[in-house]
């Protein structure tokens, strides 16, 4: 289970002045935020009206010297929080109960938050998601998807990814990420695409080829339901000598191909996706392939039909990724710490409606 993340919290530096209108504790002001989204609030008017029908459980183990701040105050603190600061009491929190990474899977991608564009701008999330925990590891807020190149390794180098796999779309295969993974004696998957286009060209060619002859054994899946036939073919090839480029990519030993056959009623789709990888294990290659889309299955799309986070309209200052962030230890709560047989959904009711429920969530137990 995830520690009672309030200890973490109570370390963050209060960006506000003293003076006399200072009338709330910060550590007080972001469980009433959390414990709002763990019940399904979506808006600050609508975590002021939770914390005040909730103000004798809060009062439980918060202190609220001058009772519920308003919600004008909750969005204002939560702006001007330094969100690298909040990042990293997040991350230690996180490490408390997950303090080793080997053996995990971590999928890196990024979000855009729709609903904080301001002109042509919107605040854009890189994440890293454990994808056999099920735990956001971090987050960071890189302005624009072009960024990520460049966050990466800034973002991989707050976590101790020894004996981790790290996988990452198109977006991340680049030979600087690449030897920064290995270089921290992890392992990458990295998806290949026309950022890389000759190279891409020699791998499909290659792939083809020697599985057209014969010489590559087939790693195959097949998936039905909800009227949906899925059919995912998986090659590997540790034979990759001849490839120019590959003294280029630090630990490159094997080159993968993914062809997805998807019926759907009289409707058939073929995809065929390219990676690069630096182990040569075929049946690895295909779970590890899969197990990435959790990020965006189990993550991105939950955050987005359960807490409404494309639609969400916070702009001012740093809200729209301390929010972020907020959701993103809530989603962390409801997973881990909640019985695993419920559905999220039922989970967020029950936090709703049950002070005893969100106190084990938060807790652990019902705090005295």
């Amino acid at each position: 289970m995830l520690p009672n993340p309030m200890p973490y919290f109570q370390d963050l530096k209060d960006p506000r002045r003293e003076t006399k209108n200072k009338l709330h504790k910060l550590s007080d002001i972001l469980m009433i935020v959390l414990c709002a989204v763990l019940s399904g609030i979506e808006d600050w008017v609508g975590m002021e009206e939770f914390a005040k029908e909730k103000e004798t459980w809060l009062r439980e183990f918060l202190e609220l010297p001058n009772g519920i701040p308003s919600h004008d105050t909750l969005s204002d603190v939560l702006g001007r929080i330094d969100p690298q600061a909040f990042q990293e009491a997040f991350l230690r929190w996180v490490q408390a109960a997950l303090p080793s990474l080997s053996g995990e899977q971590i999928c890196l991608d990024g979000k855009t938050l729709r609903g904080s564009r301001v002109g042509d701008r919107a605040v854009h999330l890189l994440s890293a998601y454990a994808a056999q925990a099920r735990w956001v590891l971090t987050q960071q807020a890189v302005g624009e998807k072009t960024n990520e190149i460049t966050a990466i390794p800034d973002l991989l180098s707050m976590l101790d990814i020894t004996g981790a796999l790290v996988s990452i779309d198109a977006m991340g295969c680049q030979k600087a990420i690449a030897q920064t993974i290995i270089d921290a004696k992890a392992d990458y998957l990295l998806a290949l695409k026309d950022n890389h286009k000759g190279l891409c060209e020699d791998v499909s060619l290659w792939l083809g080829t020697e599985t057209a002859s014969g010489r590559l054994p087939i790693h195959e899946t097949v998936d039905k339901g909800h009227g949906r036939l899925e059919i995912r073919r998986c090659c590997l090839s540790a034979q990759i000598d001849w490839l120019e480029q590959k003294p280029e990519w630090k630990g490159l030993a094997a080159v993968g191909r993914v062809e997805s056959t998807r019926v759907i009623g009289d409707k058939t789709s073929v995809e065929t996706r390219y990676y690069l990888c630096s182990f040569t294990d075929l049946e690895r290659f295909a779970q590890s392939v899969r197990q990435h889309w959790s990020i965006e299955n189990q993550q991105h799309w939950v955050l987005d039909v359960q807490f409404g986070e494309d639609g969400n309209r916070a702009r001012k200052d740093h809200s729209p990724e301390n929010l972020a962030l907020i959701r993103r230890a809530a989603l962390n709560l409801l997973n881990n710490n909640g019985p695993s047989k419920d559905s999220l959904r039922k989970r967020k009711l029950r936090a709703c409606l049950s002070d005893c429920y969100r106190a084990e969530l938060i807790f652990g137990k019902r705090p005295t």
